[in-house]
């Protein structure tokens, strides 16, 4: 198959190496996923939504260290019909039903991270302490629109945290950096952090520890997400009544209920 070919909708069938690595490591970067092109078209798309609907007006400097992470904007295909066939693509969908092994995938929701030039970094956290789901069945996939050199902060992954229970009670946060730092050391784990060409797209699993570094460049590091789970996923009770992980069931899954399969109307099967 020829990269002209390719397209969101295009399969691409990964080898029983990668989906075994993926399992292992908790993460995947997968060289080559998506045209170049086609993501350089996309990009002014998603952008323009993404920028209209984002509410933070403040300067990078009266910003906590969340906030100077990056611009945030969630859901961008409830916000716009123009990004639905960006944000179902089948192909990354594909890949995500893959290495989790799973009938299907549905959506969780999407999320543009646009890290500014001089953005902070962003904590190390995972993802999963702020869901309220019955598996680990979980996975996101991280798409940048443009080049991502080291200096402009890619994700970095601590290699098999997903396997340890270190520090799951931590939002997001200067705690979670200094803290989880320090844990993950002590265990021994590996942190790997890599360029991004253009078209290459990573995959982690909900419980991967992941951070990045702060933008020392002059460009947006424009990144697009989608949070995949099992179609198959069921509600959980938040654990310990993490107030996380009830707003997110009821910004992210509302009227579904607890026991029942995660099929609200914001959370369809893609594959």
């Amino acid at each position: 198959m020829t990269t002209a070919t390719v397209g969101l909708d295009t399969p691409l069938t990964l080898s029983p190496e990668q989906i075994a690595s993926f399992r292992d490591r908790g993460f995947i970067h997968l060289r080559e996923v998506l045209p170049p092109a086609e993501l350089s078209a996309w990009r002014p798309i998603l952008a323009a939504v993404a920028h209209a609907h984002n509410q933070e007006q403040r300067p990078l400097e009266e910003r906590d260290t969340y906030g100077k992470a990056f611009l945030q904007t969630t859901n961008l295909w409830r916000r716009d019909q123009a990004v639905i066939p960006f944000v179902f693509g089948k192909r990354v969908a594909g890949i995500a039903k893959q290495l989790l092994g799973t009938s299907g995938v549905r959506l969780y929701h999407d999320q543009a991270l646009f890290k500014e030039p001089g953005g902070g970094h962003t904590p190390w956290h995972a993802d999963q302490f702020y869901w309220p789901l019955a598996s680990e069945l979980t996975v996101t996939a991280w798409i940048p629109l443009v080049p991502v050199a080291i200096e402009m902060g890619p994700l970095a992954f601590s290699a098999r945290s997903q396997h340890v229970a270190l520090g799951r009670d931590l939002a997001i946060s200067d705690e979670s950096e200094q803290v989880l730092d320090g844990l993950l050391n002590e265990a021994g784990l590996e942190t790997v952090t890599e360029a991004f060409d253009l078209g290459d797209v990573s995959f982690h699993c909900g419980w991967t520890y992941h951070r990045a570094g702060g933008n020392n460049s002059n460009e947006v590091r424009d990144v697009m997400t989608m949070i995949y789970m099992d179609a198959d996923m069921r509600l959980a009770e938040p654990v310990n009544q993490n107030q996380n992980q009830i707003n997110d069931r009821d910004q992210w899954m509302p009227g579904v209920a607890v026991g029942a399969v995660c099929d609200s109307p914001l959370n369809p099967r893609i594959c």
